[in-house]
């Protein structure tokens, strides 16, 4: 019987390597020692295969992807580093192992080679994600082979679920194995990081650290939705895979190093595992369900009109008629409208109508919310199996009028450019929309008007639900 003798979370900073760092990897000192700790360690557990998660393979928004040739090869040329190269052979009789049981179980992978990423414009090479983590292992241990996973778009729970599947397959496999979850924590702690600082940066890192230490799953799961997004983190998506991994025992992490020097969280982690008989994956379930239930028992009515008209159209293929617990308003005034979809912080769709369309902003409502879910051509679909996990907010715009640069404010007013048949729309209060100076240039940019083109302004409010 196969087993995961050891479980690790790692970060990934190119600078963490000397041949990228030069030098500057003694900021961050204390990472690298703990790094070069677990790669000790690793070499004392000689496992046959090392299973790792990354964030910075070829990611699909549907599935997960798993590299499917015989062997895999990259390096840090793209950090000015080309001499740090590697290239490892891939357990194909694990990864078809996992592949095999991820599709009965429903969940979505792809096998991923130079042919097939070929077709998405990508190549097939072993990324920074792992390569990181894996200089601290192949510097001492060679002897092994390489499951190299990219995490996807699916859901918390589907990820967790694989994880499951990744430790029967293990166990099927007759291998020792040790599972690495590559990802960073937030890269919003300092407002000279590589995103704009944030105040969720810091409790993103304080609050999954503390979890992991502790070894509450249905607690990683239940973090502040809110707090996930606006931390800029990479790494939560594998611990959910590695998490699932662990299903059925009792967890305790250790931190071996935790560091923000350049403005990303960098935490380095084992962990003990003791057989336990909890169904954790029944708990996270029924919290979400509990969640979700809360969620719309608070919904606004124009929230809860744009949910219900996308749940109807999915379900029964038609558009709703408007229904009686509407107010007046929504029935006697017309309005543009915006109907946008959010899944774990990120956007799903969007959809609206600056000048309104129909007789009502009811109406509106319903329209635009089918169109988010059905016609944002920059992503698929949504199913109805997405709906719990989907979050509805609905902008109901003032009408236009003219204005000028000068009265422009990104926090208090949408901004709509027009130059002969081009026109282009930008919502207010944005998320890394700041000054009237990049509000102009994106709306711009949206409607294809150059700057030295002639165009006119118009500005609204709108007043959000959700």
């Amino acid at each position: 019987m196969g087993k995961i003798i050891g479980f690790y979370v790692m970060p990934h900073p190119p600078i963490l390597i000397p041949e990228v760092g030069h030098g500057e990897e003694e900021k961050i000192k204390n990472t690298y020692d703990a790094c070069e700790s677990i790669g000790r360690e690793i070499e004392e557990l000689k496992p046959e295969v090392i299973i790792i998660v990354t964030p910075h393979g070829t990611m699909f928004s549907d599935a997960i992807a798993l590299s499917f040739e015989n062997s895999i090869k990259g390096n840090l040329k793209q950090f000015g580093a080309p001499q740090v190269s590697m290239d490892f052979n891939i357990d194909m009789d694990l990864t078809q192992e996992i592949i095999v049981r991820a599709d009965n179980c429903n969940i979505q992978t792809i096998a991923a080679t130079g042919s097939t990423l070929k077709q998405y414009g990508r190549e097939y090479e072993l990324d920074h994600g792992s390569i990181v983590p894996l200089y601290f292992i192949e510097s001492k241990y060679k002897s092994f082979k390489l499951v190299h996973i990219t995490y996807g778009g699916l859901t918390p729970i589907q990820l967790y679920k694989f994880g499951k599947i990744i430790r029967e397959a293990v166990e099927e496999s007759y291998k020792n194995v040790v599972f690495i979850g590559s990802g960073d924590l937030s890269h919003r702690l300092k407002d000279e990081g590589p995103y704009d600082y944030s105040p969720y940066g810091e409790k993103f890192d304080k609050e999954i650290i503390s979890l992991l230490t502790k070894g509450d799953v249905a607690g990683v799961f239940n973090i502040n939705p809110e707090i996930v997004e606006n931390a800029g983190e990479c790494g939560l998506r594998s611990y959910y895979i590695m998490l699932g991994a662990m299903d059925g025992y009792e967890i305790k992490g250790e931190l071996l190093s935790y560091e923000g020097t350049f403005g990303v969280g960098y935490g380095v982690m084992k962990f003990e595992l003791k057989k336990g008989n909890m169904n954790v994956l029944e708990e996270i379930i029924g919290q979400k369900r509990e969640k979700y239930n809360t969620r719309i028992s608070n919904e606004d009515i124009y929230v809860r009109l744009a949910r219900e008209s996308l749940t109807n159209y999915l379900i029964e293929g038609n558009y709703m008629e408007v229904p009686s617990y509407v107010n007046e308003d929504m029935i006697n005034l017309q309005r543009g409208v915006f109907v946008s979809l959010k899944k774990f912080g990120k956007l799903r769709g969007c959809i609206g109508t600056i000048f309104p369309v129909t007789e009502s902003i009811a109406k509106e409502i319903v329209q635009n919310a089918v169109s988010a879910g059905e016609g944002d051509p920059r992503f698929g679909n949504v199913s109805v199996e997405e709906l719990e996990d989907i979050i509805f907010s609905v902008d109901v715009l003032t009408e236009p009028k003219a204005a000028t640069k000068e009265e422009l404010n990104p926090k208090i007013f949408g901004v709509i450019v027009k130059s002969g048949v081009k026109s282009g729309v930008l919502l207010p209060d944005l998320e890394g929309v700041d000054t009237a100076k990049q509000q102009i240039s994106i709306v711009l940019d949206k409607a294809g008007i150059l700057p030295s083109e002639d165009y006119a302004i118009e500005i609204f409010e709108v007043n959000r639900h959700k």
